[in-house]
């Protein structure tokens, strides 16, 4: 089993900054991929970002690229993502995802963001 904790949400003005992070633990060592996943009032989960097993390979979404930027230290078993020129429409509850090497998908509960105008 493998427990997700974010961390990081908070109230931010419009061009603010916020650092979420995620606490991975449990069976850490199947964890391969992993992600962070928005979800706004009335609109489907979306896909934010994701990072390689390594760190190596990122991902964004066409929206934020360039504002946000994910990592991971393997060694602390943190993901972290870093929103900077935050915007009213980046408002969402945020997840993190991981995915093991078995093909099992894993949730944390979710931490809100909201970006006021």
């Amino acid at each position: 089993q493998v427990q997700l904790v974010e961390r990081g949400g908070g109230l931010v003005q419009a061009g603010g900054s916020l650092r979420l992070s995620c606490a991975v633990s449990g069976s850490t060592f199947g964890i391969n991929a992993m992600g962070w996943y928005r979800q706004a009032p009335g609109k489907q989960r979306e896909l934010v970002a994701t990072i390689s097993n390594n760190g190596r390979t990122t991902n964004y979404v066409d929206p934020v690229k360039g504002r946000f930027t994910i990592s991971r230290d393997n060694a602390k078993n943190l993901v972290y993502l870093q929103m900077n020129s935050l915007k009213p429409e980046d408002t969402a509850v945020y997840y993190c995802n991981a995915k093991s090497f078995s093909g099992l998908e894993y949730w944390g509960q979710g931490t809100q963001v909201t970006v006021s105008s």
